[in-house]
């Protein structure tokens, strides 16, 4: 086996390793635990040619002078991203963030502290009522796991289209299509956007669709499909903030070209998404879901928002680690609490010492 390929391999096979990070030929770092350290291994510029030619050119995502960086996504679920020098001025850098083959399920998450049993609860009801949902956070806060493990309450007679740029998600169904973005090729032709792939999604009958990341104007057109009878509809988003998502999410379709005033967009989005999920990661490595929100429509021309569920800090322990607990603190039941009632999937018991 070739020396680099054999290098990321054994390190993919560590099951500690969250994350792997190549700073060119100097250095490499891995997190473990939540906490980055550096180690002996180095990468050489040939080492780099070698993974350039296994994991990408094999895949039909050629690494060259005109396409110098990419992303791609491994069989055990881990995702690769490469920039070449001199983009990167240290040299060939690579990151792999690795997937976490102990979660099987949204219990797992529940035993790692990321979110309550009422929090679950209520985050199950709304996947199966179909509300349309965005997981929001920084980057490698775990949105996309939660996300992945919330699907598996899909019911199966359900058809899914994923959406994504690079194709990450691991779903459980058989009656799933995902979809990746295409580059253009040296003449810049050929693109495929993620616009162009929501708009497709909807001619192909979908129940539900899913989109790994809204970065740019596709957020028009995921909230046209909302707002068009595709219900339960899921994103991942990048954001610090619940109240910071709604003002993004009015950037980004903005910046589709479309001309609307800025209440008819808030007006959409009230009106169209239901829930927002914020997760984070602390400072002591775990990461957790400190908000749930309802969008509940327009209020005093700002999109309105209620907290249903947070993470109230409560300090540290002498080892670093964060105390706190989850909390349940909404004003009122939400909006489409009636529905869910009669449908089934919900009681006031998911709310608990809710009055």
């Amino acid at each position: 086996m070739a020396q680099g390929i054999e290098k990321i391999e054994n390190l993919l096979a560590d099951k500690t390793i969250t994350e792997i990070m190549v700073n060119g030929g100097k250095a490499t770092f891995l997190e473990i635990g939540g906490h980055k350290s550096k180690i002996d291994v180095i990468f050489s510029e040939e080492d780099m040619q070698e993974v350039i030619d296994e994991y990408f050119n094999k895949v039909g995502k050629p690494i060259s002078y005109y396409n110098p960086y990419g992303d791609v996504c491994l069989p055990d679920g881990s995702r690769m991203n490469l920039i070449t020098y001199p983009l990167s001025r240290c040299g060939t850098t690579l990151t792999i963030r690795k997937f976490d083959k102990q979660l099987h399920s949204i219990d797992d998450l529940v035993a790692k502290g990321t979110l309550s049993e009422k929090m679950r609860d209520f985050l199950i009801a709304c996947i199966k009522g179909q509300v349309n949902i965005l997981f929001s956070g920084p980057t490698g806060s775990g949105k996309t796991t939660t996300m992945e493990m919330l699907s598996y309450h899909i019911p199966e007679q359900e058809r899914i289209i994923t959406i994504e740029d690079t194709a990450e998600l691991v779903l459980h169904h058989e009656n799933l299509v995902p979809m990746e973005t295409r580059a253009p090729d040296r003449e810049d032709k050929g693109e495929v956007t993620l616009r162009d792939l929501i708009r497709n999604a909807l001619r192909m009958r979908p129940d539900r669709i899913i989109v790994g990341e809204v970065r740019g104007p596709e957020a028009l057109d995921m909230i046209q499909a909302m707002s068009t009878g595709h219900r339960g509809t899921l994103a991942v988003i990048h954001g610090n903030s619940p109240q910071e998502i709604t003002s993004r999410m009015e950037t980004l379709i903005l910046s589709s070209g479309i001309k609307l005033p800025i209440m008819e967009i808030r007006r959409m989005i009230g009106n169209t998404l239901n829930v927002i999920v914020q997760q984070e990661r602390s400072p002591d490595g775990v990461r957790r879901v400190t908000n749930i929100s309802e969008v509940r429509g327009v209020e005093r021309d700002e999109v309105a928002l209620q907290d249903l569920f947070i993470f109230q800090r409560q300090g540290k322990t002498p080892e670093g680690k964060i105390k706190g607990a989850f909390k349940t603190v909404m004003r009122m039941y939400p909006r489409f609490f009636a529905e869910f009632q009669r449908q089934g999937i919900m009681d006031e018991k998911i709310f608990g010492d809710y009055h």
